[in-house]
């Protein structure tokens, strides 16, 4: 027994070289997608476009390309066509193989990493084709070159055959067709084409000369010929297509963020040169905003976490406008100098640095690490913008003024938060009065439901779990955040007691992880009033707490909007499709029927114990509605009208309640819809009033 037990024990803590897992090709890729794409959902899954696009994208940044075409086609396909040079298909002298099976099927292997290949490009790790074709149930690829298509198929990033011919042609460029793996993608692998546009547009800003077609096949029934010898949009049907072509540059760029915002001064600064090697192209312009619109980019990649050509233009911005100010005599002597956030606050800028040799922090590129950036960005910059000022006096004027409204604006705003937080801690913490707290002291397992009203309050409080969920009345409409500074909108009485009760604090104190529950339930009344506060509370959310939205904090609760009953049988709809159904379902036309209760139509219902079958229950069912032959129907106009039960079973019951997740996709386009909506600039928001109003479903 002693020496099976021995046997046993050695045999459990062995570790030797026998237990080091070597992976192939590219099975790391399907075995660890997200360091790879960042995620396998949503993100993950659109990160294969920008993968195959960059590559044909690079084509056109060195001079190779003028024209890319991305087309959605049916079955959640994807092909990417440029005009490039088309990859090589000869033999790779090292892996004995066509060049294009190396690059498709091979980690580390492209045209990036040195040589005549490329002078500028996106990629720098050599693994997006490959990443993209192990991710893919299905990949085809074509190449046009030297007068020839050649072609090869894949799955799962595994050649299917060698590279062939297929036929001549008068054409270059290489044609991209995959289809996600939905074993890898298990959210899904539907493309939102909002999503693409919104990147491409923006790509196409950044690529003087390239035109960018989008179409949208996705419902085409028609057998598509995917193998066309002819490229763009020839799939001999009709589809919306989308077009890019941007002469101005970052100009544009900048003129399409402040498309609905007021510009503080007229001139757009812009700049473009080359210093130790690495081209930096800026632009930049202020508006009469407290918000800041950054968007930096890395051989056309855009860093959403900055990186070094952003520390670089911060750092100099702050520099150039405190010695401006001084030299002129805006800011005295006694004055203290504009801090970073004070000449940040209300600008647009983008920059764009182009590397040869580029390091990123990642796959996904997220954070630029090239330190060369940083003094080539701070050189180019700090020559332009002090002459753009020196040039024009009236617009440094009124930036420098920017500045000194924001750093007066940051002291009223200190002033206004310490008070609200020292009330907080002289007070124990104690949270707002009409807080009903929950008992738990886990955020985890805590929810806020932020209700509309005294009324609504009081049946939430009833009907809630005391245990995980905390329920905060608001009185009216909150203030509008996007129009108000900190300090005035802490003096608001209901923001006041909205941060209190989260304790997260705002500001330049905001910790998340201090957030006191992980989720907050924005549950409003089902009318034009209740989406205007639920607006005003997003807007909020986004404004002040958009880390706690990424986190996935941040939730639209569902009620009903009719009560039906019938009988013993009690059915809710969530709309008047829904309330369509479930009259059909009990067999009553709509159309025959008024809301409110009363009892009119209706069909007649079989004799009780015509079917011997029956059970007794079902029979008691029959007479109660043989009585009652026609449904009462009550459309709830607001929370308030529930009873604590109906609220906890429709509403609030984590078993049987249905809540939206509000999330962030595209920054950029996030920021122009809250500034049109909810900003000082009247024309936008009637324009998009009067475009959308067929569309408004309201309840007057």
């Amino acid at each position: 027994m002693a020496t099976k037990k021995s046997a046993e024990t050695k045999k459990k803590s062995s570790y030797g070289a026998d237990s080091i897992q070597v992976l192939e090709g590219l099975e790391p890729v399907r075995k660890r997608p997200g360091m790879y794409i960042g995620s396998t959902g949503p993100d993950g899954l659109h990160h294969l476009i920008w993968e195959i696009f960059d590559n044909s994208r690079d084509e056109a940044m060195n001079g190779h390309a003028n024209r890319v075409e991305v087309t959605l086609l049916p079955n959640d396909m994807i092909r990417v066509v440029d005009n490039g040079r088309g990859i090589p298909v000869d033999i790779h002298p090292k892996t004995k193989v066509s060049a294009l099976e190396t690059i498709m099927t091979t980690l580390h292997a492209g045209g990036k990493f040195g040589g005549d290949g490329y002078n500028v490009s996106g990629g720098l790790h050599g693994v997006g084709a490959s990443v993209v074709n192990a991710l893919s149930i299905m990949c085809k690829v074509e190449v046009h070159r030297n007068g020839g298509v050649h072609m090869q198929e894949y799955k799962q990033g595994i050649s299917k055959s060698k590279v062939k011919q297929i036929g001549k042609s008068k054409f270059t460029g290489t044609v991209v067709t995959f289809e996600p793996d939905p074993i890898i993608f298990k959210e899904g692998t539907a493309f939102e084409m909002s999503r693409v546009i919104s990147h491409l547009r923006q790509q196409a800003y950044l690529v003087k000369g390239l035109s960018i077609i989008i179409v949208d096949a996705r419902e085409v029934k028609e057998k598509l010929d995917l193998e066309c010898e002819t490229y763009f949009n020839d799939l001999g049907i009709e589809c919306p297509t989308t077009t890019f072509y941007f002469e101005g540059g970052l100009k544009s760029l900048v003129k399409h963020y402040n498309e609905f915002s007021k510009p503080i001064h007229k001139n757009i600064f812009y700049v473009e040169k080359e210093a130790e090697g690495v081209g930096v192209e800026i632009a930049l312009q202020y508006i009469d905003d407290m918000t800041t619109k950054m968007a930096a980019f890395a051989n056309n990649i855009p860093t959403a976490e900055g990186g070094t050509h952003v520390t670089g233009f911060k750092t100099s911005l702050t520099r150039l406008i405190n010695a401006y100010a001084r030299k002129n005599g805006i800011l005295k002597e006694k004055d203290e100098n504009l801090t970073g956030d004070d000449v940040l606050e209300g600008l647009t800028v983008v920059i764009s640095v182009k590397l040869r040799e580029i390091q990123f922090e990642g796959q996904t590129k997220a954070k630029l690490g090239s330190m060369e950036a940083q003094s080539a960005v701070s050189t180019v910059f700090s020559e332009g913008f002090m002459l753009f000022m020196e040039e024009n006096p009236d617009d440094a004027k009124e930036i420098i003024n920017k500045g000194l409204l924001a750093l007066r604006a940051r002291k009223a705003a200190k002033a206004a938060k310490d008070s609200v937080l020292r009330k907080g801690a002289l007070e124990g913490f104690s949270l707002p009065g009409k807080l009903a707290d929950c008992q738990s002291n886990d955020p985890a397992d805590s929810e806020l439901f932020i209700v509309e009203g005294d009324s609504a309050g009081g049946t939430a409080k009833m009907g809630r779990d005391r245990v995980t969920q905390a329920i905060l009345p608001l009185r009216g409409k909150i203030l509008n955040v996007e129009r108000a500074r900190l300090d005035r909108m802490l003096g608001s009485e209901q923001i006041k007691n909205l941060v209190l009760a989260m304790g997260a604090a705002i500001g330049d104190t905001f910790n998340i992880e201090k957030c006191r529950y992980h989720k907050l339930i924005i549950a409003t009344d089902a009318d034009v009033d209740g989406a205007h506060i639920r607006t005003l509370l997003l807007t909020f959310f986004y404004r002040y707490y958009r880390p706690i939205i990424e986190a996935g904090y941040v939730y639209i609760a569902q009620p009903p909007l009719y009560k039906i009953s019938y009988g013993k049988e009690i059915n809710y709809a969530y709309s008047d499709d829904e309330k369509q159904k479930v009259l059909k379902k009990l067999g009553f036309d709509d159309k025959e029927l008024e809301e409110g209760g009363e009892e009119v139509g209706g069909t007649e219902q079989s004799e009780v114990g015509e079917d011997k079958e029956d059970s007794i229950e079902e029979a008691e069912e029959k007479v109660v509605k043989s009585r009652s032959k026609k449904p009462q129907i009550q459309r709830y106009k607001g929370l308030g009208e529930m009873n604590s039960d109906e609220l906890w079973e429709t509403t609030m019951d984590p078993k049987t309640r249905t809540l939206k997740i509000v999330s962030v996709h595209e920054a950029e386009e996030s920021d122009r819809v809250f500034e049109m909506l909810m900003g000082t600039e009247v024309g936008p928001r009637k324009s998009f009033i009067q475009t959308h109003a067929r569309s408004a479903n309201l309840d007057v």
